[in-house]
């Protein structure tokens, strides 16, 4: 199925490169910088739970199917991990309703991610028709059409029931729907990267990008536990450092070095020292961290096209 999204991923509309003032990149670049050490100070125990292979995958296919720019996608993958860790952190700090255990069978808890699954299909395709309202370059998804399409997937629901959904989401993320997502990182750090190194074929870049980057959400699972491996010179890490990694898998500024210096590995590696330079001056990434990164998500590409090859 990677293959097929490799082969299949389209031209973000969403960006274009070479156009923003110096000024107005240095305040996106320390905005996007905050909002990820915010990020990775408030983690979540269950950060990263919710981007599981599948789910990405059912995502990434919605968004193909109905023609949306990849941005969405990534949007979207965002605000359903949110909305979940917000639900359910919700549902079982809220006090367990009078005789309800003991008119219900089973325990509570499975009670309530029974009822979750129930409706977990809408609630993601709730996120990406909100993450498609917020895209200035593209196509919003009409209440019609998602009818239509939800109808095609076997899931029947009216458009009331399709309003409510919406709005279930926007009240759990408090309307906070203006979240920075993987791409966004990659197109920012590209545009500086063009304006420090006019030599750098950024738009040339950009494509490729966007395969890596999705290729490594897809494959998140596989890559970072080598990472991890490889940090920790460990073939099987503790239950404790897996979790103070955590930190690292949901480092985005991290995740979009990574992609960039893969790609610009693939694309031309005579310019790969350069650019492994000069995104770590942009983002205070050590040389050594991203080429770990690049390194490791490599070797993840190499495999699964001989897999491909093979078969």
């Amino acid at each position: 199925m990677a293959k097929r999204f490799l082969r299949s991923s389209r031209q973000s509309t969403s960006f274009k490169f070479r156009e923003a003032s110096f000024e107005l990149l240095s305040d996106f670049l320390i905005n996007l910088n905050k909002r990820n050490k915010d990020k990775l100070n408030g983690l979540s125990k269950c950060s990263g739970d919710f981007k599981d292979k599948k789910l990405i995958e059912y995502i990434f296919l919605i968004t193909e199917e109905l023609r949306l720019d990849p941005l969405v996608g990534y949007h979207a993958a965002e605000l359903v991990e949110r909305f979940m860790i917000k639900h359910l952190e919700d549902l079982f700090t809220t006090p367990t309703p009078q005789g309800a255990a003991a008119n219900q069978p089973g325990n509570y808890e499975d009670l309530v991610f029974e009822k979750l699954r129930e409706k977990f299909p809408l609630v993601v395709f709730s996120c990406v028709q909100l993450a498609s309202k917020l895209s200035l370059h593209n196509n919003i998804i009409d209440n019609n059409t998602a009818v239509h399409f939800l109808h095609s997937m076997g899931h029947s629901v009216s458009k009331q029931t399709l309003l409510e959904s919406e709005l279930m989401v926007l009240k759990q993320l408090e309307f906070r729907l203006n979240v920075p997502n993987p791409l966004t990182y990659v197109e920012i750090l590209l545009e500086v990267l063009g304006h420090n190194e006019s030599s750098v074929p950024v738009e040339s870049l950009h494509h490729l990008c966007l395969h890596v980057l999705q290729f490594t959400c897809l494959q998140k699972t596989a890559i970072y536990d080598s990472l991890l491996m490889a940090t920790t010179q460990c073939l099987s890490p503790s239950r404790e450092q897996r979790e103070k990694f955590v930190t690292v898998t949901e480092d985005c500024m991290l995740l979009g070095v990574g992609v960039i210096a893969v790609a610009t590995y693939i694309l031309n590696i005579s310019q790969w020292e350069q650019v492994v330079e000069e995104l770590s001056h942009i983002t205070g990434i050590s040389r050594t961290s991203i080429s770990d990164f690049a390194h490791v998500t490599l070797m993840h590409i190499t495999r699964t096209s001989s897999s491909v090859t093979s078969t």
